[in-house]
C-alpha cells in the first residue's frame, strides 16, 4: 500500500502539519525535526500528494482552462497549441490543468463545469469568446479568472491579448508594397474582439496608403471562423467584386476555405489571387503554395496566462493587467509582387 503523511508523521512522532511544513522547506521547522522527517520520508518512499501541500498553501495546484466546444473544435489547432503552453507552464510550477468546455449558446441556468462547482481550481483560464451569460454566472464563486484572446466588454479582467491591429497593418501594408490595391478582408465572427481589430489594422493601412476601397471588399458575419465559412464569404466576395487581386483573411481557418474556393474556381494562388492568412498553424507550410500569415505565439500566450494567474493566485490581488504578446509576418510563397 502507498505510504501516507499520516505514515510519515506517526513514524517521524510529529503532526501532518509538521510533514508538510517540512516538505515546503519551512524555517519555523527546527533543523533536528526536519531531519528525523525527511529520514522517514525516505525510508518510507513516501511522495507527497496535492492535499499534503495544500495543509500549508491553502491551495489545490489545479488551475481550469475553459473554452467553448466551437473554439476548440473549429480553429484547427490554434487553441490547441495554447492549452499546451499552459500545460508545460502549469507543470513547471507543478499544477494540473483541467479543461472543460461549454457551450457558444451558454445560458442562465446551464450546468457549468464541475471543477468550478466543486471549488476545485484556484483559478480559471477563459480562452476566447465566451457568453456574457457564463461569465455572470460564475462570478459568484469568487475565483480568479484570466482570459486569453478575449475580453468581455463588462468588467475589467486580466488578459493574455494578440497584437491583432498591429498584425493586421502587417498583413495589409505588405500586400500594398507588392503592388495591390484592391485588396479584400474576409472575416467570420466579427464580434469577436480579435478579429475587429484585425480588420481595423487593415483599414488603417489602406488609409496610410491613401487607398479607398469599397464595403464590396469587406466580408464580414458573425459565423464561426470555420473552413466552411471561409468558402462562403469568398464565393460572396467575388459575386460583388471581380478586381480583386489580393485576400487577407482573418485567420488561418478561414484561409483555408479561401484557398479551396479559389481551386474550385480555377483561380491560381499567387499567380491570380494572392493571399494572407493570420494565426500561423502547423499547416500552412503544407498548404499548396504555403501560405503567408502573421504569426502569433501560441504556446507563449499559454505560458504567459498560466504565470500571470498563478502570480495573482499567490498574492490574493485583484489586477487587470493586460499581456499583448508580439506578432511576426512570416513570408511564405502566396503572395505576388505586382509591382
Amino acid at each position: 500500500m502507498r505510504p501516507t503523511i499520516k505514515d510519515v508523521a506517526k513514524a517521524a512522532n510529529v503532526s501532518i502539519a509538521t510533514v508538510s511544513l517540512v516538505l515546503h522547506n519551512n524555517e519555523r521547522i527546527s533543523s533536528e525535526t526536519k531531519r528525523r522527517v525527511l529520514k522517514r520520508i525516505k525510508q518510507l518512499h513516501y511522495h507527497p500528494s496535492r492535499s499534503a501541500r495544500g495543509l500549508v498553501l491553502s491551495k489545490i495546484g489545479n488551475i481550469g482552462f475553459i473554452i467553448t466546444e466551437e473554439h476548440f473544435l473549429r480553429t484547427e489547432s490554434f487553441y490547441t497549441r495554447v492549452f499546451l503552453g499552459t500545460e508545460f507552464e502549469a507543470r513547471e510550477k507543478d499544477n494540473y490543468v483541467l479543461l472543460a468546455t461549454i457551450s457558444s449558446s451558454f445560458k442562465k441556468g446551464d450546468p457549468l463545469p464541475r471543477f468550478i462547482l466543486e471549488r476545485n481550481a484556484d483559478g480559471i483560464l477563459i480562452v476566447g469568446k465566451v457568453p456574457e451569460a457564463f461569465i455572470e454566472s460564475i462570478k459568484k464563486y469568487n475565483m480568479p479568472i484570466l482570459f486569453i484572446d478575449y475580453l468581455p466588454p463588462n468588467g475589467d479582467f486580466p488578459g493574455v491579448l494578440i497584437d491583432n491591429e498591429r498584425g493586421g497593418m502587417l498583413a495589409t501594408e505588405y500586400l500594398i508594397n507588392s503592388g495591390h490595391q484592391n485588396i479584400a478582408f474576409i472575416g467570420g465572427e466579427i464580434s469577436h474582439p480579435s478579429i475587429m481589430e484585425r480588420l481595423h489594422g487593415y483599414k488603417l493601412a489602406l488609409e496610410k496608403a491613401n487607398i479607398i476601397n469599397g464595403n464590396g471588399l469587406v466580408v464580414t458575419n458573425d459565423e464561426n471562423l470555420s473552413r466552411q465559412n471561409g468558402y462562403r464569404s469568398a464565393e460572396k466576395l467575388f459575386i460583388q467584386n471581380k478586381n480583386v487581386t489580393a485576400i487577407f483573411a482573418s485567420t488561418n481557418a478561414t484561409a483555408v476555405g479561401v484557398i479551396q474556393y479559389l481551386k474550385d474556381n480555377n483561380l491560381n494562388i499567387p499567380n491570380d489571387i494572392s493571399l494572407i492568412g493570420f494565426d500561423d498553424v502547423e499547416a500552412d507550410i503544407m498548404i499548396d503554395p504555403p501560405l503567408t500569415t502573421i504569426r502569433v505565439p501560441k504556446v507563449k500566450m499559454g505560458t504567459e496566462a498560466v504565470q500571470l494567474l498563478l502570480n495573482i493566485i499567490k498574492t490574493e490581488t485583484t489586477t487587470a493587467k493586460k499581456i499583448i504578446v508580439p506578432i511576426e509576418l512570416v513570408v511564405r510563397e502566396s503572395i505576388k509582387n505586382i509591382n
